[in-house]
């Protein structure tokens, strides 16, 4: 299963960190302030997304940044309400489909903290 989501080119990437971060500082981290990363948590693990365009404040996917979306990576879905942490109580495609872009993004960006108080992990 790994080889099927590693990038196409090779990305070297820093060891993992469980730094903290809390839901207000992930949301200041949405892509629009250019001081601050673009960060985006899945499953409670925060990534750094900021190399990449489509997260920024301009990006196709500007509304996962900021958050922890992971019931909408589950869902394939680009709806703000289902940009929420809380996927438990999707059916196992969807969690499989979850547990993919996990895969997807640990092979492409750094993991930089965890969410504080993350229920999700």
């Amino acid at each position: 299963m790994g080889e099927r989501f590693a990038p196409k080119v090779p990305v070297e990437l820093d060891p993992p960190k469980d730094d903290p971060i809390s839901l207000e500082e992930l949301a200041k981290c949405d892509g629009t302030d250019p001081s601050r990363p673009t960060l985006i948590a899945i499953k409670g693990v925060v990534f750094d997304v900021t190399r990449n365009s489509m997260y920024g404040a301009t990006g196709s996917y500007k509304i996962f940044a900021g958050k922890d979306p992971s019931r909408a990576l589950a869902k394939t879905s680009l709806k703000a309400e289902d940009c929420v942490p809380e996927w438990y109580d999707l059916d196992e495609k969807e969690k499989t489909v979850l547990n993919d872009w996990y895969t997807f993004f640990s092979k492409r960006y750094n993991i930089v903290g965890k969410v504080e108080g993350a229920q999700n992990t």
